[in-house]
């Protein structure tokens, strides 16, 4: 039996969910109307508290996973914790490391960046600031405009390259997440192009892409520190470093359009085929929701907890040796039989995929996801679609209609299905 003072805190949470998110993310008083309405509220008994989270870790710091990924499947993180468990999430830390193993290799992290930074600040002295550029440093001769950059080697192409683009990275700060007060310090605007120019010079393969500002945005307001935020961008972007890697007769999430395209003519040929006859077979219109994983399509509450859910579903206990010591894991999980108990450790998704060997990285929740929305607007696209505008249209009534908990369960019966399918062909 719940006493009154449980009944009562449980009723308070609950009720109070709209008015907690907006405290932890609190929107412009002029952009009220402007922004889609948040469906996520912290719910006692699903959602991941504080109190459940700090009651997860041995004496001496190593995480029960397989209790905190039931958690957060069930009702995502609340948003006091996020920033902490997005970062075993994203596989900054193993969950069977120690405190004192956690804090080492934080502080290493946190030199290591500060030097990178350095040595983007020593070219660019605005960098590390609390300021930050939105006009071209270099003309169209490939010369500096800027008359600090005297000296700074442009003949290089890497830094003509990343020079170059340091002000559209401003342009699109100014862009990101403008209806947050957070974002109406140029500090906290700064700090978000600070961490987007140094990643773009460390990663000068594929540099800045429009998009990376909003996939970083949030890890800014999660995470206080900004070295700690630029691990956890950069783990990140080891998920999505395909989305964004173009060329001129190619963009990057072509691979997965390609992907989801096969998924929905496995699993719903019909639909498949109405979408071919109106020259959708590409799936082009689903570019934007794989790009940014559906920024624009939820609240930004609600991304977060979306993103919350794939993450936990798509976890991997290997994540973070994989990314620190990648051959050394490989040969690791080749050799090694999965009992039930490491299974546990393993997100819903990703667990599916072990079990039925699917070891496919393309096959991403996101493109299960896209695939469950086509799903749920199955009806209206067969019956009122007469061209791919219309598709763009429907799909568009999502925003702020969506459930993100509804729609990854549906993802999981959707990959269900099509590994199903797929064995049998």
């Amino acid at each position: 039996m719940i006493g009154c003072g449980g009944l009562w805190r449980r009723v308070f949470m609950m009720s109070s969910g709209a008015t907690e998110l907006n405290t932890f993310y609190p929107i412009r008083p002029e952009c009220q109307n402007d922004v889609p309405v948040t469906r996520f509220k912290p719910r006692a008994g699903k959602t991941l508290s504080a109190r459940r989270w700090h009651a997860s870790f041995s004496a001496d710091g190593r995480l029960n996973i397989a209790k905190v990924l039931r958690r957060i499947q069930r009702g995502g993180v609340h948003p006091s914790i996020k920033g902490v468990v997005w970062e075993f999430l994203l596989g900054c830390y193993d969950p069977n490391s120690t405190f004192d193993e956690r804090n080492e290799l934080k502080q290493r992290r946190r030199g290591q960046y500060d030097m990178w930074k350095a040595e983007c600040q020593k070219m660019v002295p605005v960098i590390g600031s609390g300021k930050f550029i939105t006009t071209p440093l270099i003309g169209d001769d490939s010369k500096p405009i800027d008359p600090s950059l005297v000296g700074v080697p442009t003949s290089d192409n890497k830094v003509l390259q990343w020079l170059q683009v340091l002000h559209q990275i401003g342009l699109d700060v100014v862009r990101t997440d403008r209806a947050l007060a957070f974002y109406e310090t140029e500090a906290n605007q700064a700090k978000l192009w600070d961490v987007l120019a140094v990643f773009a010079w460390l990663n000068s393969d594929i540099g800045y892409v429009q998009g990376m500002n909003d996939i970083c945005s949030p890890l800014i307001i999660l995470i206080e520190n900004e070295a700690d935020c630029f691990w956890c961008f950069e783990r990140a972007m080891r998920r999505l470093r395909e989305n964004f890697r173009c060329s001129a007769s190619s963009m990057g999430v072509q691979s997965q359009l390609s992907t989801l395209s096969q998924i929905m003519k496995t699993v719903d040929p019909k639909l498949h085929q109405h979408l071919e006859d109106l020259d959708g077979g590409e799936y082009l219109f689903a570019f934007r929701m794989l790009m940014v994983l559906f920024r624009r399509e939820f609240s930004f509450a609600d991304t977060l907890y979306l993103w919350e859910l794939m993450w936990g579903m798509e976890y991997n206990p290997n994540i973070f040796s994989k990314y620190e010591e990648p051959d050394r894991t490989k040969a690791k999980e080749s050799s090694s039989a999965i009992n039930d108990k490491m299974l546990k450790q393993y997100g819903k998704f990703e667990r599916k995929n072990v079990k039925t060997g699917n070891t496919q990285e393309s096959y991403s929740l996101a493109i299960f996801l896209v695939a469950s929305v086509l799903e749920i607007k199955n009806r209206r696209i067969l019956n009122e679609a007469k061209g791919v505008d219309d598709v763009v249209q429907i799909l568009g009534d999502i925003t702020s209609n969506l459930d993100a908990k509804k729609a990854c369960t549906e993802a999981l019966k959707i990959q269900k299905k099509y590994l199903s399918k797929a064995k049998k062909a």
